[in-house]
């Protein structure tokens, strides 16, 4: 059955440890709720109130310009593998782009990628488990290695010019802050 926590303790950082893929859920005010699937190695728990992840380039910038707004975050994982469980993070999180020294402060936490956008850092109010019983068996085949190559290939001149294209504005129209100050 479900439980309502405080922090995490060692089990959820555990199970957070092995998940291969995580959710993350953020609205503005006003305008579309967005929910990312997140993968590769770019989650971290620094403390059982505060986790960090690498928020690499995509075709849209939609988490960036919602915690611009408002600063509510939900994380989901959930179990596709071994026994049910589903966690939710809750809290409010802040986003560093490269020049700012928090990005620096986490970005070596990460493996480095060409396509490394933001750092989103979260502070926990409220960690919720449930069972996960209807939640799929799925096996884990490997990581999909298209986003990075496709970064690498471009080059960092390159990604940024992207950015400049195509992450500065949600899709409704918010700022990302993803070029400038």
């Amino acid at each position: 059955m479900g439980k309502k926590l405080d922090k995490l303790t060692p089990e959820l950082i555990d199970f957070i440890k092995n998940q291969h893929i995580f959710f993350v859920g953020t609205a503005a005010e006003q305008g579309n709720v967005n929910i990312s699937p997140k993968g590769v190695d770019s989650f971290r728990v620094l403390n059982d109130n505060k986790i960090v992840w690498l928020n690499l380039t995509g075709s849209g910038n939609e988490t960036a310009a919602h915690l611009i707004k408002n600063d509510r975050m939900t994380i989901l994982f959930c179990a596709f593998e071994g026994s049910p469980q589903i966690l939710r993070l809750y809290g409010n999180a802040k986003i560093y782009h490269k020049r700012d020294e928090q990005f620096n402060e986490y970005v070596n936490l990460f493996p480095t990628y060409t396509g490394t956008r933001q750092i989103i850092e979260m502070d926990i109010d409220l960690v919720q488990t449930s069972c996960g019983f209807a939640v799929p068996f799925m096996d884990f085949k490997g990581e999909r290695t298209m986003l990075n190559s496709w970064a690498d290939k471009q080059g960092t001149s390159k990604i940024e010019k992207y950015w400049e294209e195509k992450n500065t504005k949600s899709i409704d129209g918010f700022e990302t802050k993803i070029i400038g100050n």
